[in-house]
């Protein structure tokens, strides 16, 4: 009788494990990843993000990531994709992805950044439809990820 319980817990733990959520597809499962890691960010990190938005015939970003602790940062990425710009409709709607169709190196990089170097990545949406966005860009980074969000309007021209 007591043998019978152990084996009735393992399968009902597995049987929860298969029956999880799961992301529908590859782009989703990449995105909540991302999430997750900018999540845990501790906020008293020492790299401070922010994001400029400009708007006229396209929409420019300018990204930027300052070292304002004491120390020097060895920043890591995983592979060649040090960053991402990810554009929002009012429902939350990937509307465009700087990186989508990009193709990166597999190489792990390390930046070393002093106290108060700046990393600065500008993008550009050539092609936008009138509307109200919000404007997320992340650091890729593997051990100091970082968010910036920004809300946008592209006026009719």
């Amino acid at each position: 009788m007591n043998a019978k319980i152990p084996l009735t817990l393992v399968c009902s733990a597995a049987l929860a494990f298969a029956c999880g959520p799961r992301a529908r597809n590859d782009a989703a499962a990449a995105t909540r990843n991302d999430a997750a890691r900018v999540a845990r960010v501790d906020e008293s990190t020492p790299l401070a993000p922010a994001l400029d938005v400009t708007v006229d015939r396209a929409v420019h970003f300018s990204f930027q990531v300052v070292n304002h602790g004491k120390k020097r940062l060895e920043v890591s990425f995983p592979d060649g994709r040090t960053h991402d710009v990810v554009v929002l409709d009012t429902l939350g709607r990937e509307v465009w992805r700087w990186s989508e169709g990009r193709m990166f190196t597999q190489a792990m990089q390390n930046r070393v950044l002093r106290t108060s170097d700046l990393l600065l990545y500008e993008e550009e949406w050539e092609t936008p439809t009138p509307g109200k966005y919000v404007a997320v860009a992340t650091l890729a980074s593997r051990n100091f990820p970082v968010e910036r969000r920004v809300e946008f309007v592209v006026p009719q021209m």
